[in-house]
């Protein structure tokens, strides 16, 4: 029986013979060569371009005409993976949220040469599971995970200047998130994480070397977090503390007291600033979808309506003017406001507008 089954029977989320029921309709395969038949391929293998790459020239070879091939990828290039095939038209993006029999979400990239029936048989198929699919286009990271690039920049930065990952997380949730940014991380496993900016040829100076020390999140024990057994509840680690304090040192940063309000404020406005450039590249259509997006996906406490409705809500002039204060602070021109947010702030006008 798979892990999530068990754990959403035991919960009482699925009766034992609706368990059963699902568990029959599953056939497990090792053999490529299987999916010949199947209506709609979904690849879920690393985040490794290569790798992927190399999935889909199979899924091209194996594959019945006509067939919808997805990637599970969160991050990586749906047209780079589509041109691996023949069939262009068939490929685009399911990138399912984790963990996937909780979460509701369901970014649907659309490629440059995804077809119209490939995509609405996607959304259809999404409505039909139970998903909120939203179509989104291609980007580095989408809509969701690109806004939450901005958020991890931010987050590493408050630690490597003072806070501890205890601190930014009670901040986080004071706002009304479920779960901070450093437990949510080690929820879904730090690894992934590094995985991807190994291929990038980036560095996270913190995360990266609690990877390198094994640390991988709640599967190993320890992340950001300690994790006594069979607990998913995070403890502050003196060792990971140890980690930060070396970090801030070779950098050679003067730590000092940061309150919560300044750590929500630098979580949250470069994401919405983020935003504002995602809807000036049409990657969202409307600002309402990556409120969608952040509410069904990443928790966003939706008392709060979503990104880009509390932005709308708290003021785009304010928002401004605190990004420009720490973009200059902090002398990184990626926090300097979007077009889009700046001529909105002028106009006195919102993202609804």
């Amino acid at each position: 029986m798979p892990p999530i089954t068990r754990a959403t029977a035991s919960r009482g989320g699925l009766s034992a013979d609706e368990m059963e029921r699902r568990i029959g309709l599953i056939t497990g395969v090792t053999e490529l060569e299987a999916i010949g038949s199947a209506d709609v391929v979904i690849e879920a293998v690393f985040e490794e371009m290569d790798l992927k790459k190399r999935v889909f020239s199979d899924l091209d070879r194996l594959a019945k005409p006509n067939a919808l091939l997805a990637t599970n990828t969160s991050t990586l290039d749906v047209d780079e993976i589509a041109r691996a095939t023949k069939r262009p038209q068939d490929v685009l993006g399911t990138h399912f949220f984790s963990p996937a029999n909780v979460m509701r979400l369901l970014e649907i990239v659309r490629g440059a040469a995804t077809a119209p029936d490939a995509l609405a048989t996607a959304v259809t198929l999404g409505r039909r599971i139970g998903k909120v699919p939203v179509t989104v286009g291609v980007c580095y990271g989408f809509v969701g995970n690109r806004m939450l690039a901005r958020r991890s920049v931010e987050s590493e930065r408050l630690l490597l200047e003072g806070a501890l990952p205890q601190e930014v997380d009670a901040a986080i949730t004071g706002f009304g998130f479920p779960m901070g940014p450093f437990a949510m991380a080690d929820m879904a496993g730090l690894d992934v994480g590094w995985r991807i900016r190994k291929g990038r040829g980036e560095r996270n100076e913190i995360e990266d070397a609690l990877c390198e020390a094994g640390y991988y999140g709640q599967k190993t024990g320890k992340g950001y977090f300690r994790y006594d057994a069979g607990s998913r509840t995070p403890i502050p680690d003196p060792e990971v503390e140890k980690i930060i304090l070396d970090a801030s040192s070779r950098r050679g940063i003067n730590r000092r007291p940061i309150g919560g309000e300044e750590i929500v404020e630098r979580m949250i406005f470069p994401m919405i600033n983020e935003g504002a450039r995602i809807l000036e590249e049409g990657i969202a259509t409307r600002p309402g979808d990556i409120d969608v997006i952040w509410a069904y996906g990443y928790g966003w406490p939706v008392w709060r309506g979503g990104p880009m409705y509390y932005a709308d809500r708290l003021g785009l002039a304010h928002i401004r003017d605190r990004l420009a204060f720490y973009a200059d602070r902090s002398r990184d021109q990626t926090l300097r406001p979007a077009p889009l947010l700046e001529r909105l702030a002028t106009e006195g006008r919102g993202f609804a507008s």
